[in-house]
């Protein structure tokens, strides 16, 4: 191939490009657009495709203020959160809420991020399903640091951390800090050994220059289970602590109650994720989370001050309401709406 002959992927580009601008600008229909083009329906559907999962096609919806719009603003206003609600209904299975979070969340994410900064992501199973669904962009300089080890008795768990991060690098083009510790220390005092070495501290220096702090929300009760919670990260001991403690979720692997509070939780001294004044020190903390089992968990992340932006189902923004409602003495949102009707 000479130098001026355009490679295969360039090929490739040029014609999602038209392809694209014919179908959306243009309004053809693909049967014609293969016409035009020389090649087939199925063809064109795959340029189509392609265009939308590599970021040449970025598609946005201005509805009107709808139920879930509505929804976020009331989050907005009670919480003081940026705040995201994706439609579901009570058939949406859990998997399908998951993955129509993750769906939105990856969008998010992908107008936030930008060159020259730094992303701290918090590995587990609904920032799992978020990597899937990234929106490709070509950044530079653009950091990824893991927030919490993966290892445990059984495995090291590298492969399950390092696989959701390098989704996300793909999607940015950005280098990854690996974090490879255990996720949880047998002894403290090993902790706090291992945090003086050199190595630890670099990390540790990069999570602290986090601009960006991306996780879910762990609970013992959620409908589907975390990482944390069914892959052998805990044992029996470890959940007795947890209800002792009186813990409602985990960021990363550091556990809080109800209130937001986190002083004096035992499991805290032995986990690998960052405090949660660092967490709060970020400028953006963007919270992915799915089911109705997290409720609990999501009103301890907004009462420690944990969350800026939130991505959640239909049907835990309407329980996190109902809860408010119910907190403050006042009558729910959805009676409200009954005696209006």
């Amino acid at each position: 191939m000479s130098p001026q002959s355009p490679s295969s992927d360039d090929r490739r580009i040029g014609l999602a490009v038209r392809a694209a601008r014919l179908y959306y600008l243009q309004e053809l229909d693909m049967a014609t657009i293969g016409r035009e083009l020389g090649m087939s329906r199925s063809s064109v559907s795959r340029l189509l495709a392609f265009a939308r999962s590599t970021g040449l096609v970025d598609i946005t919806i201005h509805p009107p203020a709808d139920r879930t719009g509505e929804l976020a603003g009331e989050l907005r206003r009670r919480f003081t959160v940026e705040a995201e609600v994706v439609p579901t209904t009570s058939q949406t299975t859990d998997i399908d809420r998951l993955e129509r979070v993750g769906q939105a969340a990856g969008r998010l994410l992908s107008h936030v991020v930008d060159s020259d900064m730094t992303l701290g992501i918090a590995w587990g199973t609904t920032v799992s399903a978020m990597s899937r669904h990234l929106e490709p962009r070509e950044l530079w300089n653009l950091s990824i640091v893991q927030l919490n080890g993966a290892g445990n008795s059984t495995t090291s768990g590298i492969d399950y951390a390092s696989a959701i991060l390098e989704r996300f690098a793909d999607a940015y083009s950005a280098r990854v800090e690996h974090f490879p510790v255990p996720a949880f220390f047998d002894e403290a005092d090993t902790k706090v050994a291992l945090w003086r070495e050199r190595s630890t501290r670099r990390v540790l220096d990069v999570q602290r220059r986090m601009d960006v702090a991306l996780f879910g929300l762990g609970t013992p009760d959620a409908d589907v289970p975390g990482h944390v919670y069914a892959g052998g990260y805990l044992a029996p001991d470890d959940f007795a602590a947890l209800r002792r403690d009186g813990v409602a979720g985990d960021v990363a692997t550091r556990f809080y109650r109800h209130d937001g509070s986190d002083a004096g939780i035992a499991l805290n001294e032995r986990s690998s994720g960052p405090d949660l004044d660092t967490i709060r020190s970020v400028q953006r903390r963007i919270c992915v989370v799915a089911g109705e089992s997290k409720a609990a968990a999501t009103e301890g992340a907004f009462a420690a001050g944990l969350i800026t932006d939130l991505v959640a189902d239909e049907s835990l923004a309407r329980l996190l309401i109902h809860r408010d409602d119910l907190r403050r003495g006042a009558p729910d949102t959805q009676s409200r709406a009954r005696r209006r009707g």
